[in-house]
C-alpha cells in the first residue's frame, strides 16, 4: 500500500516542475476567455466607431458604383486598377482600428493566464499526438467531456439569448418594413447591438466558470508523486551520501593545507594529551601572532610530529593551548587578552633559537603564563 501511495500523483507541482512545463509550452489556457475578450473588444469597437466606419464604407461604396458618361470614355486598365487600389486602401484604413483591437485582444487573452512565454520546445514535432489511441483517450477523458459540455452550453446559451431577443422583438422587427430606409437601418443596428451585448455577457459568464476550471485542471495534470518529489529534491540539493563525501574531502583538503603550514610556524603550544596550536609571527607583516594550525586528538599528535620533524619549537602550556584552541580560528590573530602570555612564549622561542644557533645554554620554558580564567575552557571530560 505504501508503494501504491508513492505512485499516486497527490503532491502539488513544485516550482521546478512548473518551470519545466513552461519551457515545454504548457501554460493554462481558456478558449472561453479568449472568445469573450475578442468578442467584447470587437463589440466595443463597433459600438464606439461603428458610425464613423459605416459612413466611410458607405462613401466608398458610392464611389465604387458611380459610373458617369465621362468615366466610360476615360476608363482604361490603369485607371480601373488605380480606382480599385484607392477603394481597397480606403476600406483597409477604415477597418484597421477594428483589426488592431481584435489582434490585441487575441494576444492579451493568453497573457492573462500564462504570461509572456517563448518556448522553442513547443514548436517541435510530437508524433505521440498522431496516435489515434491517444486521441480517442483524450476524447473520452474528463477534459474532453468538459470541453464537449462547454460547447453544448455555449451553443445553447448563445442560441437561447439570440432566440429570446428575436422573439421578444418580433413585432418590432416586422415594423422595419414600413419604416423609411435610414430610420430602419438605424433601428436595426440598435437591435443588433443589443443582441451583441447580451451574447458578449453570456460569453463572459462562461469565461467566469471556465478560467478557474482550466487553472485547476492545469495544476492537477502537473501533480507529482511522492517519489518524484523525493527525486527532484535529491537532484536539486544533491544526494546526502555524495554531499557527505564532498564535505569529507573538503575537510581532508583543509587539513592538508593546515598541516603544510606547521613547518612555517614559530612554536607549537600543546596540552600534551589533547590539544596542539601552531603560532607564527612576522613583525614586519603582522600586528599580532596568528594561528596557522590547530587540532585535538590525532590531529594534535600529527601537528606535534610534523613540528618535531621540522625543528619547530614545542611548548607544553595546557591552559594557553586550551584557550588558543577554543577562541582562535585558523589565520586569525590571537585575542588581545592572550597577548601577554603569547609574548612570553615568543620571547622564549627567540631565546631558544638563539641558544641553538650559538650553542649556548637552553633557556627554561616559561611557567605560570597569565591566561585569563574566562578564556580557559578547562581540561576535556576524557582527560
Amino acid at each position: 500500500m505504501a508503494e501504491d501511495s508513492d505512485l499516486e500523483k497527490t503532491e502539488p507541482a513544485s516550482g521546478r516542475r512548473l518551470e519545466q512545463a513552461r519551457e515545454e509550452g504548457q501554460v493554462p489556457q481558456s478558449r472561453e476567455l479568449s472568445t469573450f475578450l475578442v468578442t467584447m473588444s470587437g463589440a466595443l469597437c463597433l459600438w464606439l466607431l461603428g458610425g464613423w466606419m459605416g459612413e466611410r464604407l458607405l462613401g466608398l461604396l458610392r464611389r465604387a458604383f458611380v459610373f458617369d458618361r465621362q468615366m466610360a470614355f476615360d476608363l482604361t486598365g490603369a485607371s480601373l486598377a488605380a480606382l480599385l487600389q484607392n477603394l481597397f486602401g480606403g476600406a483597409l484604413l477604415t477597418l484597421m482600428p477594428l483589426f488592431l483591437v481584435l489582434m490585441l485582444a487575441a494576444v492579451a487573452s493568453p497573457l492573462m493566464l500564462g504570461g509572456f512565454l517563448l518556448a522553442p520546445k513547443a514548436l517541435g514535432i510530437k508524433f505521440s499526438r498522431l496516435d489515434p489511441l491517444q486521441g480517442i483517450k483524450r476524447m473520452f477523458s474528463l477534459h474532453g467531456l468538459a470541453e464537449m459540455l462547454k460547447a453544448v452550453m455555449k451553443a445553447g446559451l448563445i442560441g437561447g439569448v439570440g432566440a429570446m431577443v428575436l422573439w421578444r422583438n418580433r413585432d418590432h422587427l416586422f415594423d422595419f418594413m414600413t419604416e423609411p430606409l435610414a430610420l430602419a437601418a438605424a433601428d436595426f443596428a440598435g437591435t443588433v447591438a443589443w443582441i451583441a451585448l447580451l451574447i458578449v455577457s453570456s460569453l463572459g459568464l462562461l469565461a467566469l466558470f471556465d478560467v478557474p476550471f482550466q487553472l485547476w485542471q492545469y495544476h492537477k495534470n502537473l501533480r507529482m508523486t511522492k517519489e518524484e518529489v523525493k527525486r527532484e529534491n535529491k537532484e536539486q540539493e544533491g544526494d546526502p551520501h555524495v554531499k557527505g563525501r564532498i564535505r569529507a574531502m573538503q575537510r581532508e583538503m583543509a587539513r592538508r593545507r593546515m598541516m603544510a603550514e606547521v613547518p612555517k610556524a614559530d612554536v607549537v603550544v600543546t596540552n600534551p594529551a589533547h590539544f596542539s596550536v601552531a603560532l607564527k609571527y612576522d613583525a614586519a607583516r603582522m600586528a599580532a601572532p596568528i594561528v596557522v594550525a590547530k587540532g585535538r586528538g590525532e590531529t594534535a599528535l600529527k601537528i606535534r610530529e610534523i613540528a618535531r620533524a621540522h625543528n619547530v619549537a614545542l611548548l607544553e602550556a595546557p591552559p594557553l593551548a586550551r584557550a588558543l584552541h577554543a577562541h582562535c580560528e585558523l589565520g586569525e590573530s590571537i585575542p588581545a587578552a592572550l597577548f601577554t602570555a603569547v609574548a612570553e612564549v615568543m620571547a622564549y622561542v627567540y631565546q631558544l633559537n638563539d641558544a641553538m644557533a650559538r650553542g649556548g645554554q637552553t633557556p627554561p620554558p616559561p611557567a605560570d603564563l597569565p591566561v585569563p580564567a574566562a578564556l580557559d575552557p578547562g581540561p576535556p571530560p576524557e582527560a
